[in-house]
């Protein structure tokens, strides 16, 4: 970037409406996951039909599961496109790329040379650990209102429950069904 050619405020300000949708969108989702288990996807398609050539000499990668190593690799892309557009069949995305990942393996010549493998696994990984945040609830009057009940002690430290004896010796801390009451 030149340091000396103008900027206009208008750039600016679309650039960071645009930074800040996509970071909003990306984070109601699993963005990760879809973008993993989508790449992982593509080299094992890929490497089956593709052709390696070395001066004169041509090395067909070209398998007998070459239709094998397409549906598994096209079922990956549509995995991850679907971990990005609906949140609510991530698990299952999840469990069906990590099969396909380790399908992928005897298929697909060594499942895209590992690569393939690896981000398909780690992309089924992060589908199944993904959760939905929840935003944060207000707390209401009635939480509120035990917090300050308990509060009543001595330069705010918790009082005792209503379970609990105000004093403890060695009998009562079994009368209180063998709670004790220092914590």
């Amino acid at each position: 970037m030149n340091p000396q050619a103008p900027v206009r405020a208008a750039d600016d300000v679309w650039l960071t409406v645009v930074y800040y949708r996509f970071r909003a969108w990306r984070g109601g989702r699993p963005f990760w996951a879809g973008l993993f288990t989508l790449i992982g996807g593509i080299p094992i398609a890929y490497f089956p039909y593709a052709d390696l050539r070395l001066g004169n000499i041509t090395i067909a990668m070209a398998t007998t599961a070459g239709a094998g190593s397409l549906i598994i690799g096209v079922l990956l892309i549509t995995l991850g496109l679907a971990l990005w557009f609906q949140q609510g069949i991530r698990v299952f995305a999840g469990v069906a790329s990590i099969l396909l990942a380790l399908v992928s393996l005897p298929v697909s010549n060594l499942g895209g040379f590992f690569l393939g493998f690896l981000f398909s696994l780690l992309g089924g990984a992060l589908a199944l650990s993904w959760v939905p945040g929840k935003p944060e609830e207000p707390q209401d009057d009635a939480a509120a209102a035990k917090a300050e009940t308990y509060g009543d002690g001595p330069l705010g430290v918790p009082g005792p429950r209503d379970t609990e004896t105000a004093y403890a010796t060695e009998t009562t801390a079994h009368a209180d069904g063998g709670r004790n009451s220092a914590g």
